[in-house]
């Protein structure tokens, strides 16, 4: 089944006079419950395309289907509720409130759901014990390693039980034994059963995908 298909999208940025073309016609299909990497050169479009993927930004020209419903038919606040709900982001840089705890970090999501608040707590704390930092919780953002940042960033992702994540370079600010143990989080989270599309320019990375596809010039190789 899938939970996602793009037909035909590109994506052109207008900024000053001269259009500057980012996506040039890409097509794909991702079932629900894989694992995809995205790889390519720097500016050749991944992250705009994960942009898209996540509704942050929307395409120039083709369709964007999400569990069958084409996204540019949504009203601003099906789109948020599906943002907030339904997808979990996690980014290179961690984008953690330095001076909240661990704990805190992660419930920030809930602030824009309807989740009773006295269900906060639970389902931080779950989130946390699901990337092995239930022992840091309650630590400031600012006195974590590299990996309890993405970890914490992971965490925030899941705390509403998305169904899709997409992440972006979550391994590019880390060093190699802690962007192993982000690599098996992910692992764990997609044998559970999440969809999950991830960008990188690291082979060893992306050779833990179900499948890799190649963004060059705008243009998809798979």
């Amino acid at each position: 089944m899938n939970l996602i298909e793009l037909k035909d999208i590109t994506k052109v940025y207008s900024e000053g006079k001269i259009p500057t073309p980012a996506l040039k016609g890409i097509s794909l299909k991702i079932e629900k419950g894989e694992f995809l990497a995205i790889m390519g050169p720097s500016g050749s479009g991944k992250s705009t395309l994960l942009h898209i993927l996540g509704m942050l930004d929307t395409p120039s020209s083709g369709s964007y289907f999400y569990k069958g419903k084409e996204v540019s038919r949504l009203n601003p606040n099906e789109l948020a509720k599906i943002r907030n709900q339904e997808i979990g982001f996690v980014f290179q840089a961690f984008y953690l409130l330095p001076r909240l705890t661990v704990l805190e970090n992660v419930k920030l999501p809930l602030l824009y759901s309807k989740v009773p608040y006295h269900k906060w707590d639970g389902l931080a704390q779950n989130a946390i014990s699901k990337v092995g930092l239930a022992h840091r919780k309650n630590y400031l953002a600012v006195h974590l390693s590299g990996g309890e940042k993405q970890r914490t960033a992971i965490a925030r992702a899941l705390v509403q039980d998305p169904d899709l994540i997409l992440a972006d370079e979550p391994t590019g600010n880390l060093d190699s034994i802690s962007g192993k143990k982000i690599m098996e989080i992910f692992q764990r989270l997609n044998q559970e059963g999440k969809t999950i599309v991830l960008v990188t320019h690291e082979r060893e990375i992306a050779k833990l995908a179900h499948r890799v596809i190649f963004i060059k010039d705008g243009k998809l190789k798979e």
